[in-house]
Order: structure tokens, then sequence, then C-alpha cells
């Protein structure tokens, strides 16, 4: 049985706003059976040591299936599709499309739609202001979680480097310029194991090569 963790107590604002819809809505889609544990978010559940050890980022949704944890709502979204042979193509290519415009849908389209709604949230004289104060306070939530995520390991996903680590150190190379990372030691060592692969080192070779740039000017 599945057991959807999903908001239960929630202030105000948040309801009808959460990302636990999404999964529960592919349940609702697939038909797989599934119990609801309505987490408490005004009491602090969320950020208790419990959640936590289900949530790295201390956030809903999460699913139990059976004592498999997936966390993040488009990785839950994906997963019950294949689980149950439904919402995603059986062929490679189509379930790549599907993926394609998962990734579209949450890492592209919804980044700029959440900054318009800072912006209806604060003052708008003050709003840069805000919205960087904002940002930067999220920021150090999501590294804070990500260097506890590190502890005693190499790579984010697996024992072995992945395409999840691809996509987490280009995340994080677009604040390499900044002083973000510098409270997290692990973090920063996750970053110089990332971009000192052959790989990489011949990618941007090829890139400022590409664009006619020194390796140097972009690094």
């Amino acid at each position: 049985m599945i057991t959807l963790y999903g908001f239960g107590r929630i202030f105000p604002e948040g309801r009808g706003e959460t990302k636990d819809l999404r999964a529960q809505w592919a349940l609702e889609e697939t038909g797989l059976p599934y119990r609801v544990h309505a987490l408490d978010h005004t009491g602090g559940e969320l950020d208790g040591d419990a959640f936590s050890r289900i949530s790295p980022f201390h956030q809903a949704p999460v699913i139990d299936d059976d004592g498999f944890i997936v966390a993040e709502s488009a990785a839950v979204v994906l997963y019950l599709a294949e689980k149950a042979g439904k919402l995603i193509p059986g062929d490679v290519q189509g379930r790549t499309r599907v993926v394609q415009w998962c990734f579209a849908a949450v890492s592209t389209v919804e980044p700029t739609l959440v900054c318009l709604d800072f912006i209806e949230v604060f003052d708008r004289d003050k709003v840069a202001h805000a919205v960087e104060a904002g940002a930067r306070k999220i920021a150090g939530r999501w590294l804070g979680d990500l260097e506890r995520r590190l502890e005693g390991r190499e790579w984010i996903a697996c024992d072995a480097f992945t395409a999840a680590d691809i996509l987490m150190a280009c995340v994080l190379r677009g604040v390499r310029k900044t002083d973000l990372m510098e409270p997290y030691p692990r973090i920063k060592a996750y970053y110089a194991r990332a971009f000192a692969r052959p790989a990489w080192q011949r990618t941007l070779a090829l890139y400022a090569e590409r664009v006619g740039v020194s390796v140097d000017d972009i690094r």
C-alpha cells in the first residue's frame, strides 16, 4: 500500500496551492491503492526529525511504497506512472518525451511563475531587496539540506555518479561566483569532485572552442 504524505493542517495562504495535489492526482488517475498521512504543517511536523528522514528538503509530497521512499513532486508523479504503466508510454522515446515535459514544467516554467508570486507577496516598492533576501533565505535552506544529504556520501542519488549529479552540479555552478556555498564544506567538496571529472573537462574545453572563448574565462 502506498502512503502519501500530504498536507493536513496548513496556513490559510497555502490551502489549495500545495504540490501534494500533483501526487494525489496521479494516484487517482492510475488507480493505485493508497492512503494519506496528513501532515500538521502549522504544528511544525514537516520540520521534525521523523519527517526529515524521508524528505530531504522537509517538503511534501513524499510517498512511501512499502518502504521505498520517493520525494519531489515530479519524481513522485513519474514513479507512479511507471509503477502503474499508465500516464506514460512504454517505448523509450515516448517516455523521454514525457520526462522532457516534466522537466520543462518544474525547471523552466515554474521557477519564473514562483518569482512572480514572490513579487505579489512583498511590498512592490521594496521588491528587489525583499526578493533577494527571500531568495537567499530559501537558498540557504536548500543548501543546508544538500549539505546534510552529502554526509558520508560522494554523490547525491546513488553510490555511483549519475545523471542526477550532472543536473545538481550544473545548478550549483550557477552560484559559483557568489558566497552562497561558502558555509557548506561538503557541497564545496562535492562541487570540486563533480567538475574534476574528465568528461566535464572535455565538455568545458569543447564548449569554449565552440563559443570562441578561453576555458579560464568560463571556468
